[in-house]
C-alpha cells in the first residue's frame, strides 16, 4: 500500500487547488487515437467547453505520466495550468507520449532530437507537430492558436514542443523542465543521485501494448533509514537484487558513466538557440527545486541568445512544481518564504502569459516583465528586463586560513583538510524518511554537517549591510587528495543571527535561532573535472584545480546575518559514495576500492558571486 501511494503521489504532485469547481458540468471529454506520420497512434484526451458560442485556444501537455483517468466519462478533477483558466475557458488536451500508458511505440527516456529529419523519421517534435496539426484541424470551435506546458517530465515535452516549427504553436511554458539527464534529476555533473535509484524502474521497464494500468515496477524497501539502508548496499552492484535486466533505463545508467554518445544525444538544452518559430516562451522554475533546477535556468540561457524571441522567466521560492498548488503558506521544510506566492503566480503571470498570446494573438505589451524573480532572503517579487540582472558585479571571495570567508586575500601558503571515510559519509539529511525525490534539504539547517570533522566551514563576520546575490556562483578550488578520485560538494548557507524568531514550519527540535539555511549547492565529481566525456584521476598529493559551478540564487544575505560555505566530499545518500580510488566505471566498483582519504583545500581557493550592485 504504502508503495502504491508513493507511485500516485509522484504522479499527482502538480495538481492544482480548484475547490468548488465542476470540471464535468463546463466541459466535455473525447479520447481519440491520433495517428503520427510513421502510424504510430497517440492517446490524445480533450477537454472541450460546453459553451460552444465562442473559439477557444488549445492548451496542450504531453506526459509518460498518464491521462488518467481513462474513460469517456471518466473526468479529471481539475484540468489545465491552473484554476483561472480552467475557469475562463481552453480547450485542454492531454497526450500519452509515444510508448507510454494507452499510446502505442516504444518509449525512449529523453529521446533525441533529429535536427534533419528525413521520410517518417520522429522524435518528440515530430508528434508533437502532428498532434497540434491534427488537433487544430478537427477539434470543433478551436481558434487556431496552440500553447503548451509541463511540469518536470512533461516541461521537457514542453521544451521539445519549441522545435516542432508548427505555426499554430503560439506559447509555451516549460515548467521545471528537464534540459540534461547528466545534469539534471538523475545525475548532478556526473554524479549519480543515489535517492533517485528507486524511482528508475518508473521509466525502465518497457512495455509493447497500450495500456491503462501500471506495468512498472518500483521496488520497495524494509526500511524507512535511507542512510543505513543504501550504506548496507554498498557497492552499489548490491543494489542489483531489488531490479532485473529489465529495467532498461537503470541498466542504461550503469552502463554510461560517462557523457558519452548515449547521454549527449539526449540533452535539449543545446538545441534552443536555434528556434526558427516564434511562439512566446515563459520558463518556470522553483529556487529551491531539487529535481529539476539546471533545466529552466540553462535552457531560458539557452534561448535567449535567439535574440527575436519573446523569451521569459519566473523562478519562486518553490520546491518542485510548488506553484501548481495552492497552499497559503509557502514553506520549504522549516523556512517560510511568504503567503499566496503561488496564487499569485497562477492570477497574474501564468494565466496572463497564455491569455495575452492565446487568446489576444499576442497583439500590444504583454504587462510581464522579462524576468519575474523572488528573492528568498528579503521575501518579495522582483521585476528584471534581464536575467542575470545587467547592474550585477562578480565578487570574489577567498576561503582563508582560520576558517575565514573575505574578500581581502591573504599571500600565506595554507591549507584546511579532513579525512574522507565511505564508511561514515556524511549525510545530506538528519531526517528519517525513505523518499525518493527529496526536496525539503534544499533549506535545511546545516548545523550538523558544521560540526563534522570531514565537513570545511568558511564563514564571513557578521555583515553590516544586505549582500544580494542574483545570478550563479563559481567555487574555484585547489585541493588534493591522497586517494585517486573524490567528489567535491559546495554549500552556500545563510547564518541567521541569534534572535531570529521560529516559524510554523519549524521543526521542534529546530530554533531558527543561529539556524544554517542552505542557499544553494552542489556536487562535482572530480575524475570529470576537466572533461564530462573523458574523466581522469588524481595524482595523489598534487595540487589540483577543481571548478564547482552552481546554479544561480536570488537571495539577499541580510545585515545581521553571515555567509557561510561548507566544502564536503560525501552527501549521502543525496549521491552514491565515490570509492576515493579511481575505477573507470563506479557503478562497478568492489567493496575493495572504497577506501579512507584525506582530502586538503588551500588557501589560494576563491568563491565568485554575482552580486546586485545597490
Amino acid at each position: 500500500m504504502k508503495l502504491k501511494l508513493l507511485v500516485l503521489t509522484f504522479l499527482s504532485v502538480f495538481v492544482l487547488n480548484a475547490q468548488g469547481y465542476d470540471v464535468k458540468a463546463h466541459y466535455t471529454k473525447k479520447e481519440v487515437s491520433i495517428e503520427m506520420r510513421d502510424g504510430i497512434h497517440l492517446h490524445t484526451t480533450i477537454y472541450s467547453p460546453k459553451d460552444t458560442s465562442k473559439k477557444y485556444p488549445i492548451v496542450m501537455q504531453r506526459t509518460p505520466y498518464s491521462c488518467q483517468p481513462y474513460g469517456p466519462d471518466k473526468y479529471r478533477a481539475t484540468i489545465g495550468p491552473d484554476k483561472t483558466m480552467m475557469e475562463e475557458g481552453y480547450i485542454i488536451v492531454y497526450q500519452d507520449v509515444r510508448g507510454r500508458w494507452n499510446s502505442e511505440g516504444v518509449y525512449d527516456n529523453m529521446r533525441a532530437y533529429i535536427p534533419n529529419k528525413k521520410g517518417k523519421q520522429v522524435d518528440e517534435a515530430s508528434d508533437t507537430y502532428d498532434t497540434i496539426d491534427w488537433l487544430v484541424k478537427n477539434v470543433p470551435n478551436n481558434n487556431g492558436n496552440v500553447g503548451t506546458w509541463g511540469i518536470s517530465y512533461p516541461g521537457f515535452y514542453a521544451s521539445y514542443s519549441l522545435l516542432s516549427e508548427h505555426p499554430a504553436l503560439k506559447a509555451v511554458s516549460p515548467q521545471a523542465c528537464i534540459g540534461d539527464f547528466f545534469f539534471d534529476d538523475f545525475h548532478h555533473n556526473g554524479a549519480f543521485l543515489l535517492s533517485y535509484w528507486r524511482i528508475t524502474g518508473l521509466f525502465g521497464y518497457e512495455k509493447d501494448t497500450p495500456m491503462t494500468k501500471d506495468w512498472y515496477k518500483i521496488t520497495d524497501v524494509p526500511t524507512q533509514d535511507q542512510y543505513q539502508f543504501f550504506l548496507d548496499h554498498m557497492p552499489l552492484s548490491k543494489l542489483d537484487t531489488f531490479y532485473s535486466k529489465e529495467n532498461v533505463f537503470y541498466e542504461q545508467i550503469k552502463d554510461h558513466p560517462n557523457y558519452d554518445e548515449f547521454w549527449k544525444p539526449r540533452g535539449l538544452v543545446q538545441h534552443l538557440n536555434d528556434i526558427k518559430k516564434k511562439p512566446a516562451v515563459m520558463f518556470v522554475g522553483g529556487w529551491f527545486d531539487a529535481e529539476d533546477l539546471y533545466g529552466p535556468l540553462n535552457s531560458y540561457a539557452q534561448v535567449e541568445e535567439n535574440k527575436k524571441l519573446y523569451n521569459t522567466i519566473v523562478m519562486g521560492p518553490w520546491s518542485h512544481g510548488d506553484w501548481a498548488r495552492n497552499k497559503e503558506r509557502q514553506a520549504i521544510g522549516n523556512v517560510y518564504f511568504g503567503s499566496d506566492i503561488s496564487k499569485f503566480f497562477q492570477e497574474n503571470i501564468q494565466s496572463k502569459f497564455f491569455h495575452h498570446f492565446l487568446k489576444e494573438d499576442g497583439k500590444g505589451e504583454s504587462g510581464l516583465p522579462e524576468a519575474y524573480m523572488y528573492n528568498t532572503g528579503s521575501n518579495e517579487w522582483n521585476k528584471f528586463d534581464s536575467w542575470p540582472p545587467e547592474n550585477t558585479i562578480k565578487e570574489t571571495y577567498g576561503l582563508g586560513a582560520h576558517q575565514a570567508l573575505s574578500k581581502m586575500m591573504t599571500r600565506e601558503f595554507s591549507f584546511a583538510e579532513f579525512v574522507s571515510d565511505p564508511k561514515k559519509p556524511v549525510p545530506y539529511s538528519e531526517d528519517i524518511k525513505f523518499v525518493f525525490t527529496p526536496r525539503k534539504y534544499m533549506t535545511d539547517d546545516q548545523r550538523f554537517a558544521a560540526r563534522r570533522p570531514d565537513v570545511l566551514v568558511f564563514e564571513t563576520p557578521v555583515l553590516e549591510d544586505d549582500i544580494t546575490l542574483a545570478g550563479d556562483i563559481l567555487a574555484k578550488l585547489k585541493v588534493s587528495t591522497t586517494g585517486t578520485d573524490a567528489d567535491w560538494i559546495v554549500k552556500v548557507i545563510d547564518v541567521f543571527p541569534s534572535d531570529a524568531e521560529d516559524f510554523e514550519e519549524t521543526q521542534e527540535y529546530l530554533k531558527m535561532d543561529n539556524y544554517h539555511m542552505m542557499v544553494r549547492s552542489e556536487v562535482m565529481r572530480g575524475r570529470f573535472r576537466n572533461s564530462f566525456e573523458n574523466p581522469e584521476p588524481f595524482v595523489p598529493n598534487q595540487v589540483t584545480n577543481v571548478d564547482v559551478k552552481l546554479q544561480d540564487v536570488f537571495h539577499t544575505f541580510k545585515k545581521g546575518h553571515k555567509i557561510q560555505v561548507q566544502i564536503q566530499s560525501s552527501w549521502f545518500p543525496l549521491i552514491d559514495m565515490n570509492p576515493q580510488t579511481y575505477v573507470e566505471n563506479i557503478y562497478k566498483a568492489e567493496a575493495k576500492d572504497f577506501q579512507k582519504q584525506t582530502h586538503r583545500v588551500y588557501n589560494m581557493s576563491t568563491i565568485e558571486f554575482t552580486v546586485l550592485k545597490k
